[in-house]
């Protein structure tokens, strides 16, 4: 991950509680299984503690890419997200032309996005296409399925 890490405020706390949770949760319930399986006698045909080995790593791992994150990660201040503009931060209310749907998304960095919650990533298609532009716009966006056409009817903060 050598690129910069671009996240919300929200994003941010996000993450750092996770981390939090596992530096102080997860790797001790592990570290007690892996504790409890030992005792069970030979590890060598023990698949408690395999299982509980390969969770401690999946961990660790994780930890690490948090920690990673973090370091390369440039935070977006709230005051500094415009309404004038879709940038990074902005919740954009959009109507889909072809269907005549309304839906709002919210443009995160790739770090932070789940589509499920409609926050999606700067990176993607659609964050990709409504990035600068203005209420009142119309954008065409190319999507696995073909093409779609979007009005940006409002654009506002987080």
């Amino acid at each position: 991950m050598d690129r910069e890490v671009v996240l919300t405020v929200n994003g941010l706390k996000k993450i750092e509680d996770e981390l939090e949770q596992l530096k102080t949760v997860r790797r001790k319930e592990v570290a007690e299984r892996i504790k409890q399986a030992i005792a069970f006698g030979d590890i060598s045909e023990n698949s408690e503690y395999d299982e509980a080995k390969n969770e401690q790593a999946q961990v660790e791992e994780r930890i690490m890419k948090l920690e990673g994150m973090l370091k390369k990660a440039r935070v977006i201040d709230e005051d500094d997200i415009s309404v004038d503009v879709v940038s990074i931060g902005s919740t954009v209310h959009v109507k889909d032309i072809e269907f005549n749907e309304e839906v709002e998304y919210t443009i995160v960095g790739s770090a932070e996005a789940d589509p499920y919650e409609l926050k999606i990533s700067n990176e993607s298609p659609v964050g990709r296409t409504l990035l600068g532009k203005k209420v009142g716009d119309i954008v065409e966006v190319q999507i696995p399925d073909g093409t779609t056409k979007y009005e940006i009817l409002e654009i506002k903060r987080l």
